[in-house]
């Protein structure tokens, strides 16, 4: 029980100073450019920038030995919210990458609404993450894989989008979606040897 806190603790530590280094940086307007160049040398979309950026969190989570989920929140074209899948070391089911990036961006905007924020991860939202992005008023959801036993933005179901509840989001699937895929498989792939 007393490990559970620590972690909790130590989980709620490093997402508030994220949001101070990130609300520091909103501050001093160190702003992102809408476009960059790609490893190819193309100039490429602020989707895969940013989707790009999100597949480094998942990253992480791979290098922690959680499922490869990471996630982040942009708010004129400034990343205000990120996260990645936590739940091992947390012994949290809510611990996913999106809820920890939906706290952090609330934090770092002090308001319980992400009006006019997008959403990028790089699998499809579960029915709790999505219920959460509507809650939140997120703007757009864009992620890389769809996720075919949980996916809670089209695959399955379509929560995000769903018109009879109070908010609904734009929803933009498949961007990076074979890099984003590839990342899943690999570490479901280890776990089975």
């Amino acid at each position: 029980m007393f490990r559970g806190f620590v972690l909790r603790a130590t989980y709620t530590y490093k997402v508030l100073i994220s949001s101070l280094v990130l609300k520091q940086q909103i501050l001093n307007h160190q702003s992102l450019p809408a476009m960059q160049y790609g490893l190819n040398g193309h100039k490429e979309s602020q989707h895969h920038k940013y989707m790009r950026q999100a597949l480094i969190l998942a990253k992480t989570a791979y290098d922690d030995n959680e499922v490869p989920v990471g996630a982040l929140i942009v708010k004129d074209n400034q990343i205000v919210g990120k996260g990645y899948n936590q739940t091992e070391m947390l012994n949290d089911p809510t611990a996913h990458a999106e809820m920890i990036a939906i706290s952090s961006a609330c934090s770092t905007l002090d308001s319980k609404y992400l009006t006019d924020c997008t959403l990028y991860v790089t699998l499809e939202p579960c029915p709790m993450c999505a219920g959460a992005l509507v809650w939140s008023k997120i703007k757009r959801i864009v992620f890389g894989a769809m996720d075919p036993n949980a996916g809670s933005c089209g695959t399955l179901f379509n929560i995000a989008a769903n018109k009879k509840l109070n908010s609904s989001a734009e929803v933009i699937h498949g961007i990076m979606e074979t890099e984003c895929s590839e990342l899943l498989k690999k570490f479901f792939k280890e776990r089975r040897l």
